[in-house]
């Protein structure tokens, strides 16, 4: 009986044995396991109505915001004597229900003052031979067609001719005085992008890498926007550095909110984030009108909201000397500080506990 020849493997082009898979065991492998998130039905519908909920609010807040906007108590200063303050007043608020603050004050130079720093949003004076109105074009068209149209009225109510003065104009570059706010809004959607992207693309980046990441995008967005807006367009005036910060500090407080949210509620935070942050604090930031214009439940977002906080501290490094610069810097710094604490207990503290 002749010796049996074992079996010789068939080797491939490197010497190694080849194996013919399974036809089961190949079918397993190339079947890949079904992912986490929603099936069926519930896929198929979540993201529509998540949305178009999305959607609906941005709508809605800002048809009422602004479809017909009417200022709310808009300070104005008028200068004469008590009995004209008064008469004033009273001709507004006939015309106008709800729509002024009259404040007088005693000379146009006290008044001018309080127009420069944006205590007042125009000052009307009588002491001359005919009504004069000054207003400050920096704040934007809809402003300016607001005052000149309200006291244009009352002086002809009085048989007289209003003389008016913009004596604080805008930008050559910013015609309408939109570009506040169009610049805002492209900070906080990059911040927004940022936050809701780091942990997708990063996601075991460690916490001192990721706030360094957060800084170096909030140094590299606020000197785009000052570069772009100011010396590019000649849209935006004040200090380059100075706006660069404040800008740097928009962008950073918007990418930590986001990334806080994020990881605290999961994929809902990012929803949560951009209603919070694109609508209702873009509608409510006073970059298109003055908070005053808002409805009275959107404008005490003016005041805590990144990005209401930063648009009001970049117009008065701009043009109403550094009206809303001091609180503008301290409520975005409680914000970013806010937001890291966040992130460290999330990322950090509760990563120690957990192998503890």
């Amino acid at each position: 009986m002749p010796p049996v020849s074992p079996v010789q493997p068939d080797l491939g082009a490197e010497g190694h044995p080849r194996t013919t898979p399974h036809p089961h065991r190949a079918h397993a492998v190339d079947a890949a396991p079904p992912g986490p998130g929603a099936t069926g039905a519930k896929g198929v519908l979540l993201p529509v109505l998540i949305v178009l909920a999305i959607g609906s609010i941005f709508v809605s807040v800002y048809l009422a915001a602004f479809h017909a906007p009417q200022p709310h108590r808009l300070p104005v200063a008028v200068v004469g004597s008590a009995q004209t303050v008064g008469r004033v007043g009273s001709s507004l608020e006939a015309a106008q229900p709800g729509g002024f603050t009259v404040r007088g004050y005693p000379d146009a130079a006290a008044a001018r003052a309080a127009l420069d720093h944006r205590a007042v949003y125009a000052a009307y004076t009588t002491t001359g031979a005919s009504p004069e109105l000054l207003y400050a074009g920096a704040n934007g068209s809809g402003v300016t067609a607001t005052v000149t149209g309200a006291f244009g009225k009352l002086a002809t109510a009085d048989g007289q001719r209003l003389g008016t003065a913009d004596v604080l104009p805008g930008s050559a570059g910013d015609t309408r005085g939109l570009t506040v706010f169009y610049a805002a809004f492209g900070v906080v959607l990059a911040g927004f992008m940022f936050g809701s992207t780091t942990y997708q693309l990063a996601p075991r980046l460690e916490y001192r890498w990721r706030m360094l990441s957060l800084l170096v995008f909030g140094v590299l967005g606020g000197l785009m926007v000052a570069l772009v807006a100011g010396r590019g367009f000649h849209a935006l005036p004040g200090p380059f550095a100075g706006i660069a910060a404040l800008v740097a500090l928009m962008a950073m407080a918007s990418g930590g909110a986001t990334m806080a949210l994020a990881r605290l509620l999961g994929p809902a935070g990012v929803s949560v984030s951009s209603v919070l942050l694109l609508i209702l604090g873009n509608a409510s930031s006073g970059g298109i009108l003055p908070a005053a214009y808002l409805p009275a439940w959107l404008h005490p977002l003016h005041a805590v909201l990144p990005v209401g906080v930063g648009v009001r501290a970049i117009q008065g490094l701009a043009y109403f000397r550094q009206d809303g610069l001091p609180t503008g810097v301290v409520v975005l710094t409680a914000w970013i500080a806010l937001c890291a604490a966040v992130l460290y207990l999330r990322d950090v503290h509760s990563t120690r506990v957990r192998r503890a």
